[in-house]
């Protein structure tokens, strides 16, 4: 999957020549000039998957989560479950699928999910379940009967008919429930023969009690189960060496089948389709008591005798056989280089590893293959605008390389709206990913800046504990101030808080803010104080002080005294400072409106100091 191979379109990698695997686009004209837009995993950007992708998450996230204090029984029932909770999501996409089958595509990816779902279904019974000599069969029998050979429209068409038994297809359908195990059914069907033809009547009795005393599952015992179903066989066996059924040619050959002759079974080809249903019907009547370890030898004989030498097992074929010969990681690496996505490789890999049978198996490079293929997974999924979230969870649940994955992944997310930067801000700082916290925060800050919104743009630089982006912007927010005469924003620098210490800017921006709010309130000593204070501290911008000391002058002509003779000298201090420089100097000289500040602010501070002079010596006097 590494190098070269990760470069393959994700739907080439489908193409392996069996119908249920097979790329549903065809190859480009001759000579055609194309271009690829070679995606990770396709299969992510299709919307009928949607629900597969957001439910299993659910699935997987739960598993994680609950597994662990089980006990040894609950644990093994839990995962069962779980098991059956992922084919039912794939169950219901098909459904869905189904409604909107409107083209081949909708078709073509219906075909993978029901493959899916059938490699799953056997996954399940052989390795998550584990079942034993016995009810082995009997799962297998389930599985045959809801993934092949649907014959509910054949049983509709043959039961609505006037006369079913002499239907063409009536046959059919006795022998498909015949080869199912679906004795009831069939024993069903088989009445309405023995009503329409009475001559047949005694055969079918015969018949029928055969099907009903055969038995499946009904025992407790191995053993038990064994002596009744040799009693049984040999019951057949003499009917059938009687002639009992010799007249009926469609009854004799029911009774070979439940002999388990291999011919008689393999006349039914058509009907079967598939040699994995042979393979279950040849076990029902030949070895109904099979071993999981025994599969493997009547799997492949099953295969060759089905198959014969005129056709090649496909990748579905190898699949399933890999299953029943228990070579858990061959499934996977077939599934892996057949199916279209990860998902399904995945969800797998992560149930069996749960189920404690992927422990020993570790890659070359540490990792081990649960945490590769959620990782290949997880990835696809922060290639989708929205489907990245549910990669977190994948990312956080794998223990030695999600983290740096994480990292990697959602510093290329793409921040299209600041809704969509505060869920992934939260996602870090959930995680303690400081880095990429301020990463975010800068990237959102530079954005508001560029589009002149300053208020967002401080509030992200704050977030970011960027004292120097802060400070840009405090400048901004002045020079703004400045131009317009007023504050924007006032919100957020009225409730600026502990956060205006991030830079002695932002802090006088702050404090600044308040000065003002102190004089709307008619606080003037206090606002006074506060704005000598500003002037003093040095934290001003030099080039802010004539707007501090001109901010002075309504509070020098108050009718009140508000600055003491200190303060007022503290001032016269200032302005000397600020027009002392040569290049002040020359600007204050060049510009008239500059000239008139300073002098209207000697004349403001020298009044004032006279005011001050007099009341304080009159203080003094009394």
């Amino acid at each position: 999957r590494n190098g070269a191979q990760s470069e393959v379109p994700a739907g080439t990698k489908g193409s392996v020549g069996t119908a249920p695997f097979r790329s549903a686009a065809g190859p480009p004209p001759t000579g055609a000039a194309c271009v690829f837009v070679v995606r990770r995993d396709q299969d992510i950007y299709m919307e009928t998957l949607r629900k597969l992708f957001n439910e299993s998450h659910g699935i997987f996230v739960g598993l994680q989560r609950c597994e662990e204090e089980r006990a040894a029984r609950a644990r093994n029932a839990q995962l069962v479950q779980v098991s059956k909770n992922y084919r039912s999501v794939i169950r219901a996409c098909m459904e869905d699928m189904h409604q909107a089958a409107s083209n081949s595509a909708f078709f073509f990816q219906v075909s993978i999910l029901s493959a899916m779902e059938l490699i799953w279904n056997l996954c399940e019974i052989l390795f998550v379940e584990a079942a034993p000599a016995g009810p082995l069969l009997l799962r297998l029998l389930d599985w045959v009967q809801l993934h092949i050979c649907d014959v509910d429209n054949m049983v509709r068409e043959v039961l609505s008919s006037e006369n079913p038994s002499k239907h063409k297809l009536f046959w059919n359908v006795v022998d498909i429930f015949v080869l199912q195990g679906r004795m009831d059914e069939a024993r069903h069907l088989l009445s309405k023969e023995a009503i329409a033809n009475p001559t047949s009547m005694k055969m079918y009795k015969i018949l029928d009690d055969l099907m009903k005393k055969m038995p499946l599952g009904n025992t407790q015992t191995l053993t038990e189960m064994e002596l009744k179903w040799q009693h049984w066989h040999e019951e057949c066996q003499r009917y059938l060496q009687d002639g009992t059924f010799a007249s009926n040619s469609h009854m004799e050959s029911i009774c070979k089948i439940l002999l388990g002759d291999e011919n008689a079974i393999l006349e039914k080809k058509e009907l079967m389709t598939t040699w994995y249903h042979f393979l279950v019907t040849r076990l029902l009547y030949s070895h109904p008591t099979v071993k999981p370890m025994e599969l493997r030898f009547y799997a492949q004989s099953s295969m060759d005798m089905f198959l014969g030498e005129e056709s090649s097992p496909e990748p579905l074929d190898t699949i399933l056989m890999a299953a029943f010969e228990f070579e858990l990681h061959q499934v996977i690496k077939e599934c892996s280089v057949a199916l279209s996505n990860w998902w399904f490789v995945a969800h797998l890999t992560d149930l069996l590893d749960h189920c404690k049978l992927l422990q020993s198996h570790n890659l070359y490079f540490g990792s081990n293959m649960r945490e590769f293929l959620l990782l290949e997974y997880a990835s696809g999924l922060f290639s989708h605008h929205s489907l990245w979230q549910l990669g977190v969870d994948y990312f956080d649940h794998c223990p030695e390389y999600g983290r740096v994955y994480l990292e990697l992944h959602i510093e290329r997310i793409p921040l299209n709206t600041e809704q969509k930067a505060l869920k992934v801000l939260r996602i870090c700082e959930q995680r303690q990913m400081h880095e990429q916290v301020r990463s975010i925060c800068k990237i959102m800050a530079m954005k508001a800046l560029r589009n002149n919104r300053l208020g967002s743009a401080l509030s992200w630089s704050i977030r970011a504990k960027d004292a120097a982006f802060a400070t840009l912007i405090s400048d901004r927010f002045l020079k703004d101030y400045c131009e317009r005469g007023c504050f924007s924003d006032l919100d957020l620098i009225d409730n600026l808080g502990p956060s205006m210490l991030l830079s002695d800017r932002l802090t006088f921006l702050g404090k600044y803010r308040e000065f003002h709010r102190l004089y709307g309130e008619k606080r003037f000593s206090e606002a006074a104080r506060l704005l000598l204070m500003l002037m003093t501290a040095h934290i001003a911008p030099c080039s802010f002080w004539m707007t501090l000391l001109t901010d002075a002058l309504p509070l020098l002509e108050q009718k009140e005294v508000i600055f003491s003779a200190e303060q007022t000298y503290e001032l016269m201090r200032c302005l000397e400072d600020l027009t002392a420089g040569k290049l002040d100097r020359q600007k204050f000289q060049d510009d008239d409106v500059e000239t008139m500040k300073v002098e209207m602010l000697r004349l403001a501070l020298a009044r004032n100091l006279a005011r001050v002079i007099v009341k304080e010596g009159t203080l003094e006097g009394s």
